[in-house]
């Protein structure tokens, strides 16, 4: 059954649903910190993407965007929310809709949520709850007994299940995010890149996990693309990184004019993958886990610790704020 569009609503000027066309939030005129996470969820008798987006500006206004599309993609359902900081009416309320003869509604509460430095991302005190047919498909927040208090609806049998996260991060040297790398476990990890890229001493980056350094690349200017695998609560995690417009901005084609319009910052591109890699070729060499040396920036493909494919990735764009 082919999926049909939706009327536009509106809630004063602060929530509207419609239709439309999903671009990649990097390419906003306006320099802004983004937190995407997607999620695979039990929608209206089909497993679908769910996309939530979280923004914030120059003027701390907090934004929220939610997607609901088919897995191919064919047609997107966008809802989104701007939680102006003297609107405080907005930031708690409902809307529904239909999708394929089911019944969808979507719950907020960020009246009390709490942030974390610049992060758009709620750290807690609040929900986001996506319900389909009296069954909460998709529950965001701490605050799960309010929601169902309120909802009325059922858990659901099927749990989504969080597949990627993409985050824009603007500093001038350190930055700074959270993730979960094991999604049976609820604790959430404090990552740190930090860099010096300037001065007479060669460049240098750290990147710390729950405040250990686990990456210290030395030389920096030889070393701007590579790899490693580390370990966090007795789990391998690799990290990978590409940070060549950090160092040579400008020169042969750097960050600036990369279509983010962010004018003078340069992009460092880092990702985070739990589970051991899988090498294509065995070398035969020594183990990559711990705190090996960096390596030569061969990637691998990954592969968990019972052997089934670890799905979750963390992308963090890191802009480097002249």
């Amino acid at each position: 059954m082919a999926l049909q569009p939706l009327r536009a609503f509106s809630v004063g000027a602060q929530a509207s649903l419609s239709t439309e066309k999903v671009t990649d939030d990097s390419s906003n005129k306006t320099p802004q910190s983004t937190v995407t996470c997607v999620y695979q969820t039990h929608v209206a008798g089909y497993w679908r993407n769910v996309t939530i987006t979280w923004g914030k500006n120059l003027m701390n206004s907090i934004s929220l965007n939610l997607i609901i599309n088919s897995l191919e993609g064919e047609t997107s359902y966008s809802f989104k929310l701007d939680l102006k900081p003297w609107h405080f009416w907005s930031k708690r309320g409902s809307k529904g809709f239909e999708l394929e003869g089911s019944n969808i509604e979507i719950h907020w509460d960020l009246r009390s949520a709490k942030f974390i430095g610049t992060c758009p991302e709620p750290a807690g005190d609040y929900y986001v709850a996506v319900v389909c047919d009296e069954e909460i498909v998709l529950l965001l927040g701490n605050y799960k007994n309010k929601v169902y208090k309120r909802t009325k609806a059922k858990p659901t049998l099927v749990e989504a299940v969080l597949v990627s996260k993409k985050e824009n991060v603007f500093a001038k040297k350190s930055f700074a995010t959270r993730a979960k790398f094991d999604e049976k476990k609820q604790q959430e990890h404090d990552i740190i890149i930090e860099s010096s890229t300037s001065g007479l001493k060669d460049p240098e980056m750290w990147i710390s996990i729950d405040g250990l350094v686990m990456v210290h690349v030395k030389n920096l200017q030889w070393k701007f693309r590579g790899n490693q695998v580390v370990t966090v609560n007795k789990q391998p995690v690799q990290i990978f990184w590409d940070v060549h417009d950090w160092l040579f901005n400008g020169e042969g084609g750097g960050g600036s004019n990369n279509g983010n319009g962010s004018g003078g910052s340069s992009q460092g591109l880092f990702t985070f993958k739990p589970g051991a890699p899988d090498l294509e070729e065995d070398d035969g060499g020594d183990s990559p886990h711990g705190n090996s040396d960096v390596s030569d920036g061969t990637y691998f493909s990954t592969k968990s610790n019972n052997g089934a494919s670890s799905d979750f990735c963390l992308l963090l764009f890191a802009w480097k704020i002249e």
